[in-house]
């Protein structure tokens, strides 16, 4: 594949490497608006009209020429504009119109002036402040201005952009369709959930998390289930996966003493890689390509699959499916108990965040042992340890990368 795999392989690199071999291959479809929540823009979307519309106003009030306030009397109603019911009678000379928030402003306005400044007596309005040319009025384009982008290609719809998808008139959109997904999980000591377990065995837990995190990509995932440490199954899996998805997502089997066909049948298969990753939990690694789909194979331990998951698959499957990806964000924080670290390894250990007396402070969650899966479950945040780093003392600053929308 292209990489040197000897010693271990920075987080960064590895990460570099695969999103330089990826592109989209999501075809594009038209959907209803209401029918394209969780879907990825194709395309750039350009506003079909300035928003606001017209100039309106900001405030109740009333809209004011600011030449009839000069004398600082008091000014009479001409009449009233509501929202979708805007003021068309005559304006004299002397005169206000009593205008609602939302309502067009009429022509020649130059100021709305709020209700709270004003003092009435009947029609005749009496103006406690002078106003500011513009004040209270909201001009037509100036959230957004007719074929502005307001979306650009790579976009993931989620509830905030309907709205602004809808207050736009946009009826259509034209969307990426999902990404694909297969997944299964091996290994002989692999039981179901919900099944008794003989001495020896394990639930499979893994591909619970992969598929949520798959779910909350908005991937299509095609459950293969536990596939058992058997050649002729664990072929028949693969080129299942190969045929009918984009990816492939296996946990276990791609660590040093596990079966040996398993990565047999995949350097037959297709060109995977069997990385050692300079991180913490996460060291064993696989990428590479199948004859039709991409391949990503997690460790089988469970926090070291979700971190590996999280980390390096999910921006590798974002650039896939046509996604946008940004990187989590990252803070700094005071620790607040002692860390264990050890030089070697980029350590994204679980800890629990929370604003202290003198900033954010993070404390471990206990056991960072990467089968302990409470250590995940029971934390909102990453502590980020370089991989030079030794252990961390009380009060020292941390960099730590609060949990997203794959883990929250």
């Amino acid at each position: 594949m292209g990489f040197d795999t000897s010693g271990l392989l920075p987080l960064s690199d590895a990460l570099q490497g695969m999103l330089e071999q990826l592109a989209c291959c999501c075809d594009t479809e038209q959907l209803p608006l209401p029918d394209a929540l969780g879907r990825v823009l194709a395309c750039d979307i350009a506003s079909p009209l300035a928003v606001p519309p017209f100039d309106n106003s900001a405030m109740d009030g009333y809209a004011v020429r600011l030449a009839d306030l000069a004398s600082g009397t008091p000014l009479i109603m001409a009449g009233k504009a509501f929202a979708g019911q805007p003021y068309q009678g005559e304006w004299p000379a002397g005169h206000c119109v009593r205008i609602m928030t939302g309502a067009p402003v009429p022509a020649g306005t130059d100021a709305v002036v709020m209700q709270e400044e004003t003092q009435a007596d009947g029609d005749r309005i009496t103006f406690l402040a002078q106003p500011e040319p513009g004040q209270n009025i909201r001009r037509a384009g100036s959230d957004i201005g007719k074929d502005a982008c307001v979306l650009p290609a790579g976009t993931r719809l989620t509830p905030r952009e309907m709205p602004l998808l809808a207050s736009l008139g946009v009826a259509t959109v034209t969307v990426r369709r999902p990404l694909k997904v297969a997944i299964f999980s091996t290994g002989d000591e692999l039981k179901p959930v919900g099944t008794p377990l003989a001495h020896g065995d394990i639930y499979d837990s893994n591909r619970y998390g992969v598929r949520a995190m798959l779910a909350r990509m908005g991937c299509d995932c095609l459950d293969l289930g536990i596939i058992p440490d058997d050649p002729a199954q664990l072929r028949a899996a693969f080129i299942r996966a190969d045929e009918e998805a984009d990816v492939l997502i296996t946990t276990g089997g791609v660590s040093v003493g596990e079966a040996d066909f398993t990565k047999q049948l995949l350097d037959e298969l297709g060109e995977i890689g069997f990385w050692k990753l300079a991180i913490k939990p996460g060291k064993p690694f696989a990428f590479g390509r199948l004859p039709r789909a991409w391949f990503f194979g997690l460790p089988g331990n469970p926090v070291s699959a979700m971190v590996t998951f999280d980390q390096l698959v999910q921006p590798a499957l974002a650039k896939l499916a046509g996604q946008r990806f940004e990187r989590p964000l990252q803070l700094q924080a005071i620790a607040a108990e002692p860390l264990k670290k050890s030089p070697g390894r980029l350590d994204f250990q679980r800890g629990i965040m929370s604003q202290g007396p003198n900033g954010i402070e993070v404390r471990s969650t206990g056991s960072q042992d990467s089968a302990v899966f409470s250590s995940l479950s029971q934390a909102n945040c990453y502590i980020v340890l370089e991989r030079e780093r030794g252990r961390v003392a009380v009060g020292e600053t941390v960099t730590v990368e609060p949990f997203g929308g794959l883990l929250l």
